[in-house]
């Protein structure tokens, strides 16, 4: 049976619709991706200028908190080395005036004997001098006899010049001759000048 040409029409009008929807949009997306590329955001996407300020602010915040812990930390350092000093300083004063107290002890013993011989004062004052040189030498204290030695302005006061020659042994000019009184130095600082007779 030979069909119309009204039915081949029909056929060809009720399978053209999605046929005619892909020519209309050639390079349309379906629809579930474009529904996927608006939901998600493209990994490049610039940082906002909120989100920046943000950031900036949070990292100044967490250098502020440092510098504080570091400018505090600095701080009882400086206390505790202050106090390290004067305690050093107290400490060294009484250890050396705790040596000193047998030497007081002696003198004061001394003075307490009655009927004393020359050989036994003699005796007690050289013992008592023994204890007075250990108290020194635990301070740091040292004497200075500069006999024979080249005369220094800095450690030695003169008070005369003599004739070098003239003395037994002969000494050099510009030296030391005769020591009149000890210098003594605290950890090689001149406390006082020894004050001596140089050779002109």
């Amino acid at each position: 049976m030979n069909q119309t040409p009204e039915h081949e029409q029909t056929v060809g009008q009720t399978s053209s619709p999605a046929g005619s929807a892909a020519e209309q949009a050639p390079g349309a997306q379906p629809v579930s991706e474009q529904a996927q590329s608006g939901e998600a955001q493209a990994p490049g996407e610039p940082v906002s200028l909120e989100q920046q300020l943000e950031q900036a602010l949070a990292k100044s915040q967490e250098w502020e908190s440092e510098y504080l812990r570091a400018r505090a930390d600095m701080e009882n350092m400086r206390k505790r080395n202050a106090q390290e000093v004067i305690n050093a300083g107290k400490f060294a004063i009484e250890s050396f005036a705790e040596s000193l107290l047998s030497v007081a002890d002696s003198l004061e013993m001394a003075l307490t004997l009655e009927n004393q011989t020359a050989e036994g004062l003699r005796s007690g004052v050289e013992l008592t001098l023994k204890q007075l040189q250990q108290a020194f030498q635990k301070g740091r204290l040292a004497a200075m006899n500069p006999v024979g030695e080249k005369f220094d302005p800095n450690r030695h006061q003169a008070v005369s010049m003599v004739d070098g020659a003239a003395q037994n042994p002969p000494v050099a000019s510009g030296h030391v001759v005769q020591v009149m009184q000890k210098g003594y130095t605290v950890a090689d600082r001149v406390l006082r000048p020894a004050i001596v007779l140089v050779a002109q």
